[in-house]
């Protein structure tokens, strides 16, 4: 699916008139009348970013956002309300709202805003993907080279990781060898950073 401007507004003018907006700069729109049909038809795989009123009947804009929390979903969230206070936008920020906004708002403003989301879904969608294809590659390695990658990157050498291993330096190296072709890393630096991602340091 194309990145899409989800907008859920219980208010129809106003989602006619985002949905206009958005349209007029190209950005395709999909339109919800409540936070319930936005859950009903949600999809994983959406990419874009959502324009979520805060004052709805039923389900608030923020109970929609700590529900889509919870299932992990990464669209970027901007907030848009009339009644908008500040320990709302607070709690939105806080839940991983990437903007609020209060009624009247500027045309360009938004537009500005929803395309600014729209590049931070797009990285944080290429990270994810990195991510998830390094996870790919470690677990094509052997218990034993996962175990020697773990040592390399700890900053263990060649010599020290066969002595605590009683393995001989050639086996080291031949498994090191190995380790770096199938994880793709072009150098020990690359390997590090590949492991840190998918295993960062306790304290970061």
């Amino acid at each position: 699916m194309q990145p899409t401007v989800f907008i859920v507004d219980d208010e129809e003018p106003i989602r006619d008139a985002l949905s206009l907006l958005m349209r007029s700069v190209g950005l395709p729109t999909r339109v919800f009348p409540h936070p319930a049909a936005f859950l009903d038809d949600y999809q994983a795989d959406w990419t874009g970013c959502l324009l979520l009123d805060v004052r709805m009947p039923h389900i608030s804009g923020l109970e929609l956002q700590d529900t889509l929390n919870e299932r992990g979903c990464t669209l970027p969230v901007i907030f848009i309300t009339g009644h908008g206070d500040v320990p709302m936008a607070v709690e939105a920020m806080r839940a991983g709202a990437v903007d609020f906004l209060q009624k009247p708002f500027n045309d360009e403003e938004l537009i500005r805003r929803v395309q600014k989301a729209l590049r931070e879904d797009e990285r944080q969608r290429e990270v994810l993907a990195h991510t998830a294809e390094i996870r790919r590659r470690l677990e094509e390695l052997t218990p034993r080279e996962l175990e020697l990658a773990r040592r390399i990157v700890a900053g263990q050498a060649n010599k020290v990781i066969a002595a605590e291993l009683e393995l001989s330096a050639r086996t080291v190296e031949l498994h090191r060898a190995r380790i770096m072709q199938k994880m793709g890393a072009r150098s020990l630096a690359q390997l590090v950073r590949m492991m840190l991602t998918v295993n960062p340091p306790a304290n970061t």
